[in-house]
């Protein structure tokens, strides 16, 4: 029965207690079960054909408990993110809460199946260079749990606060604590241990997207109020009755794009992660891809060519060092060139090009060879993003075209993700949907604005969110579902001069303020502590 809730301006609040029922709950705990198997099947099988077999037991062990840790954050992702996505149709009375978080596990699974891939490989660039090459070593297993314990407690925490935060901004900081921490290990300074700039465009993004948010939901809803004369539209729901029906349409469409984009979005930070665990511990069958079409070695083969002569022409005349990965790393960690560096980047191609003709093709290198070709084209494809980025770069024109160019053959052969990582983390973020949501779902639907939700305002907010995480997903970058969505909710507020509890704001922005330095602080001190350890 629905109970009146005061938070909510006195409107009538839906009903939050209804579960899934027995037959749900055995469903869920079978499809948990069903998920578990099924990773443990498929790194078996993998395994087993690349010749991999468990002579030693830890490094399986140790890999399965990394493998459920990254599942483990994405469903905690899972009901801490989406529920943004169903409190408007929840408390615009589109579609009953139970029904609801089904519905949105649903198109949140079938985001995750059909995301892109490129956000797992943005996420995974803000790591330190030799932890990325050394995945597999004990400092690397340190590094992955260290990272995503750290991004698990802080999100179970702001969860059990209630507070809508983003699991994204976590996790980025959970890595930039990692590479502090890292760089500091090594007698480094702090900074040399993160990519900066990836981190600062991960960071625009993160800083920008609830700000859009507000503004251009605001946007919207003004707009609708002109163009849109329905009286009911902007209404707050009667006496727990569903919306007309096109209202309704509206909403749950919008809930539906919400969830999908969030599932493309989120459901890619554990991929990436995953794959690092995956490269780490069974190298032979997933350093490479091996299901490279059949001209690949070919058209890298000519690539290799062009980007020699690109350059040798660059390098005036200075040879390269007799340390050619060295050069190259110690430029990936300092992103300061020496006149040796661009000599040793070509050395380095040819030397990747000679591997892969002397093996035949990517599929022939034998396993005690792939981690190492796999390093390699990682140096190189790293090397060339920074050097070909910005107005700074000597590389111009047709020059860079073949840089860059060489650079997506490399990533072809070590950027990619198996089909059931896919499906194991759509599992583990569709199955989060369902559980844990209440707690946010109250704060968007109730404590936002003083007033109760109306139905053009749920839908403004849900088409601004759907809209921005789809563009985002497709520029490769990381964006907060929930600061979108609740800073949209926000947004509508202010337009329709229906007022804003400060209370509630001033926990979500100051979240948002903490949640770097907390999530850094929390990593950090988990990877030194797992590093002695290890």
């Amino acid at each position: 029965m629905a109970t009146v809730a005061g938070d909510i301006g006195g409107g009538v609040r839906p009903d939050l207690d209804k579960g899934l029922g027995l037959a749900g709950a055995i469903g869920f705990g079978a499809a948990v079960l069903a998920a578990i198997l099924f990773v443990a099947y498929s790194v078996y099988n993998d395994s087993a054909q690349a010749g991999v077999h468990a002579y030693a037991l830890l490094p399986f062990v140790l890999l399965f408990i990394a493998l459920l840790i990254a599942l483990g954050f994405e469903f905690v992702n899972g009901f801490h993110d989406t529920a943004n996505a169903v409190a408007t149709v929840i408390y615009t009375n589109s579609m009953p809460a139970n029904i609801a978080v089904v519905w949105s596990g649903f198109f949140n699974f079938l985001g995750v199946l059909l995301s892109t891939g490129a956000v797992a490989f943005g996420i995974v660039s803000l790591l330190p260079v030799e932890l990325i090459l050394q995945v597999g070593s004990d400092a690397g297993f340190a590094m992955v749990f260290s990272l995503l314990i750290a991004a698990i407690i802080w999100n179970l925490a702001t969860w059990w606060w209630g507070i809508p935060n983003s699991s994204s901004h976590t996790l980025i900081g959970s890595i930039i604590g990692v590479g502090v921490c890292n760089a500091l290990l090594h007698g480094r300074s702090g900074t040399s241990g993160v990519d900066w700039t990836q981190a600062t465009n991960i960071g625009k993004a993160l800083l920008f997207s609830p700000i859009i948010g507000f503004i251009l939901s605001a946007i919207v809803f003004l707009g609708m109020k002109v163009l849109v004369k329905s009286k009911k539209l902007y209404e707050e729901p009667k006496d727990g009755l569903p919306p007309p029906w096109w209202i309704r349409a509206l909403l749950i469409f919008t809930c539906t794009g919400v969830s999908f984009a969030h599932g493309s979005n989120d459901g890619q930070k554990g991929m990436g992660l995953i794959m690092l665990i995956l490269i780490g511990t069974v190298p032979t069958a997933y350093a490479l891809n091996r299901a490279v079409p059949a001209q690949y070695e070919q058209q890298f083969h000519t690539g290799t060519a062009k980007v020699e002569q690109v350059l040798t022409a660059h390098s005036n005349g200075v040879a390269a060092p007799q340390d050619v990965r060295g050069e190259v790393t110690h430029y990936l960690e300092n992103k300061t060139s020496t006149p040796q560096t661009i000599p040793a980047l070509g050395v380095l191609a040819g030397d990747i090009d000679r591997q892969i003709a002397e093996y035949g093709s990517l599929k022939q290198v034998p396993a005690a060879a792939s981690k190492n070709v796999r390093n390699d084209m990682y140096l190189a494809s790293e090397a060339i993003k920074h050097l070909t980025d910005g107005d700074s770069s000597p590389f111009k024109g047709d020059d860079a075209k073949a840089l860059k160019d060489y650079k997506g053959s490399l990533d072809k052969a070590t950027r990619f993700i198996p089909t059931w990582v896919k499906i194991a983390v759509a599992f583990a973020l569709g199955l989060g949907t369902m559980v844990g949501w209440k707690r946010i779902v109250v704060t968007v639907g109730e404590k936002i604005g003083k007033t109760h939700l109306t139905y053009a305002q749920g839908a403004s907010a849900e088409l601004v969110a759907m809209a921005t995480i789809a563009m985002a997903d497709n520029f490769g970058l990381p964006v907060s579902t929930t600061h979108v969505l609740s800073s949209g909710v926000a947004g509508t507020m202010a337009a329709n001069g229906s007022g804003l509890q400060m209370s509630t704001l001033r926990n979500m922005v100051a979240a948002w303020v903490v949640t770097l330095p907390v999530a850094m602080l929390l990593s950090g001190t988990l990877y030194f502590i797992l590093s002695q350890v290890f």
